[in-house]
């Protein structure tokens, strides 16, 4: 039971990435990242607020493991990051990639207050 709600949340979370990363890119010409990016953050305040909000092991794995963990991509952020090097943009390389790791980490502790403050 467990590996099928993983599971189902994985299909759900990796079809929301791809289709919103594909939506944001379509309005975006900026060679900075921004569809992960926003992908990355909000998915680690939606995590901090899964964590804190008190739900079951069972929803915790269709959404916490499941699709947040599908939905999140430290693979394509590493790509992205290095790729911004390799193309010579520097500056956004080092802003994504230290905003992504800030933000984040700023973004989930807000999301755990907001679960505490709805638990």
């Amino acid at each position: 039971m467990e590996i099928l709600l993983v599971g189902i949340g994985g299909i759900l979370g990796s079809l929301t990435r791809f289709s919103l990363g594909k939506f944001i890119s379509k309005y975006s010409k900026s060679p900075f990242p921004i569809g992960t990016f926003i992908i990355n953050i909000t998915g680690a305040i939606l995590l901090g607020i899964v964590s804190y909000i008190g739900i079951n092991k069972n929803m915790y794995l269709l959404i916490g493991d499941g699709f947040l963990g599908a939905y999140t991509t430290f693979s394509t952020f590493m790509y992205e990051g290095f790729n911004l090097f390799e193309k010579n943009f520097k500056l956004n390389a080092i802003a994504y990639i230290l905003l992504s790791f800030i933000l984040g980490i700023i973004g989930y502790i807000i999301g755990m207050k907001l679960g505490l403050l709805l638990h």
